[in-house]
């Protein structure tokens, strides 16, 4: 159960920085998610074109978008969030579970090098960045139990100096952090973070853990999960979703949020939403 915003409590939005990768050679041609089909036929230039809502859509709300080059051979590029994580200007590059995918970190890693990032480490351990690592503004949560690797939470917290909470995802359907869970707002002086998760993507431990830390989480049912309403990306206020997620958009703006729907069905077929598409560029 949630409760109401509290009166007079006003959602400010922050503008933040994106990297996004247009999907020019999406398509699905293998399986490493229980999302992917390759006998159901796929519309790239669908794709792109819900893409480029996407990426229009952050403008329209103020905030930069920067772009890589897609490279053929790399259908699942489109999937920035899973090549790297940004905190104060520190990058974490990636590295791989699926060998279809180990090239994109490669691409990834070259992009933050000609925009003369400085502090960029690429990692030893399996780790999916933003997929399974999503910032709090205080902690970093960190997922594993499909992809990235236990050990990878360590390497994290060494590599960009940020605390570091490990949470087990145990649900195929979401087999990576950022389809179960993400941040609506970041905890600052005056106000603790706020997130919204899917309780039943997590081990019974973690639900305890995500209780504890946020008592006051938006909670996802299975409707909400089932569209990947929970890959969404919040700046503070508004908060893009699937276009199929209403009673999801419905439970936000309780809260005082402004939900921002975006069709991106076709992506979706590999397992994609709004957030796999998003790496947030921080500082």
């Amino acid at each position: 159960m949630t409760s109401a915003v509290p009166l007079g409590q006003v959602r400010v939005p922050t503008t933040r920085r994106y990297l996004m990768c247009p999907p020019r050679f999406f398509e699905v041609s293998y399986v490493i998610n229980p999302w992917m089909d390759p006998t159901k036929p796929v519309d790239t230039a669908l794709a792109m074109t819900q893409w480029e809502e996407l990426r229009d859509t952050y403008r329209r709300l103020g905030h930069t978008v920067h772009e890589i080059t897609p490279e053929p051979g790399l259908p699942d590029m489109v999937f920035a969030a899973n090549s790297g994580t940004v905190i104060d200007g520190r990058v974490l590059g990636s590295k791989f579970r699926a060998p279809e995918r180990a090239a994109e970190a490669e691409h990834f890693r070259r992009w933050f090098v000609e925009q003369g990032y400085r502090d960029l480490r690429m990692p030893t351990k399996i780790n999916e960045a933003e997929g399974d690592f999503a910032w709090t503004g205080r902690v970093l949560l960190a997922g594993t139990g499909f992809r990235t690797d236990p050990e990878a939470h360590a390497e994290a917290q060494e590599s960009l100096g940020v605390p570091v909470v490990s949470l087990r995802l145990t649900d195929p359907r979401y087999y990576h952090l950022d389809t179960a869970l993400f941040v609506l707002a970041e905890e600052t002086d005056s106000t603790p973070a706020q997130v919204c998760y899917y309780p039943e993507a997590f081990s019974p431990g973690t639900r305890r853990v995500l209780r504890r830390m946020f008592p006051d989480a938006v909670l996802a049912d299975e409707g909400d999960a089932s569209c990947l309403g929970v890959n969404g990306v919040s700046d503070g206020r508004n908060v893009v979703l699937p276009v199929e997620a209403t009673e999801l958009g419905d439970r936000l703006a309780a809260r005082g949020y402004e939900p921002v729907y975006v069709d991106i069905a076709e992506l979706r077929k590999a397992g994609g939403g709004p957030k796999c598409c998003t790496m947030e560029l921080r500082k």
